[in-house]
């Protein structure tokens, strides 16, 4: 038959209730003096308690810095993720802003050459240098585009239409070497060509003026404008402004450089005039004039984003 053990649980607590109502009854009388049970208590409990209170507060510590911790990590990496967004927001805040500082342009242009017809393209494809020398554009024989139709940018002339297809258009701008555009000082009325030249291509892309009459009082800074002898240009379009004058004693002729008014370094939308021109006159006299060609391509822009 198996033995009870005498240190069973409720043995235990039988014990630990009289040994407290002991030390009650003897620390009853007089609390001035410490009994000795007291005294042993207090040098056993106290250390421990004081102990276990250490630990505790260590581990509560501890339990804490690995929380603030994690709680950081994921502080931190929502604000990782509002600065990418913000990075990412500001640079479509900037290509917007940039886009709109191009179409506001495209629609002063617009106005001020109110008179012609218009139809606004996008830029597709282009040479392979760094400056728009040829370039397609997004409309042709299906929007009404012919060759030698004029194209707008900027702040003036940028070329005229070489090929149409059913959607698309080739433009040769007045900066390659094989384009000649009949001209006049606007201040002035002398005559000149402007002609594109590839020596003049470096940071900017000038044209050279030629068969300057001699005897013109040109300036630095003087608009040149197409004229009314151009074989396709109409007259009175914006081309740059005189740079520099060369003078060649042995020449009857003078020779500037030109800055062209358009940056062909960055052209993203055109305006097309909806006409064809010959020695000034239009030929399709019959083309409807568009009055909205720059709101036009925004809508066909926006419709582009959208898809």
């Amino acid at each position: 038959m198996k033995r009870k053990s005498i240190f069973s649980t409720k043995n235990i607590i039988v014990a630990v209730t009289i040994l407290c109502l002991l030390s009650i009854i003897l620390t009853w009388e007089s609390r001035e003096e410490v009994s000795p049970l007291e005294k042993t208590l207090a040098y056993v409990v106290i250390p421990a308690h004081n102990g276990i209170n250490v630990f505790g507060n260590w581990v509560k510590e501890k339990a804490e810095f690995i929380t603030n911790i994690k709680k950081l990590e994921k502080i931190n990496n929502e604000l990782e993720s509002k600065v990418n967004q913000l990075q990412y927001d500001n640079k479509i805040l900037q290509m917007d802003k940039t886009e709109l500082e191009r179409l506001r342009e495209l629609y002063t242009l617009d106005k001020r050459y109110a008179d012609y017809p218009k139809i606004g393209a996008q830029i597709i494809g282009k040479d392979p240098s760094n400056w728009y020398k040829t370039f397609l554009i997004n409309k042709g024989e299906k929007n009404g585009l012919k060759v030698n139709m004029i194209v707008l940018a900027g702040n003036g002339l940028v070329g005229h239409i070489t090929e149409v297809g059913p959607n698309y258009a080739k433009v040769q701008t007045i900066i390659s070497d094989n384009c000649n555009v009949s001209s006049k000082i606007m201040r002035t009325s002398d005559l000149c060509i402007v002609k594109g030249d590839l020596s003049l291509i470096s940071d900017k892309a000038f044209c050279r003026v030629d068969y300057i009459d001699d005897k013109a009082n040109i300036v630095i800074g003087d608009e040149v404008i197409t004229s009314h002898l151009g074989s396709m240009y109409p007259q009175g379009i914006l081309i740059g402004t005189i740079k520099e004058i060369e003078t060649d004693s042995s020449k009857l002729t003078r020779t500037a450089i030109l800055e062209p008014a358009v940056d062909f370094k960055r052209l993203e939308e055109v305006l097309v005039l909806n006409q064809v021109w010959d020695n000034g006159l239009p030929v399709d006299a019959n083309s409807q004039k568009t009055e909205n060609a720059v709101d036009e391509l925004i809508d066909t822009k926006q419709q582009d984003s959208t898809q």
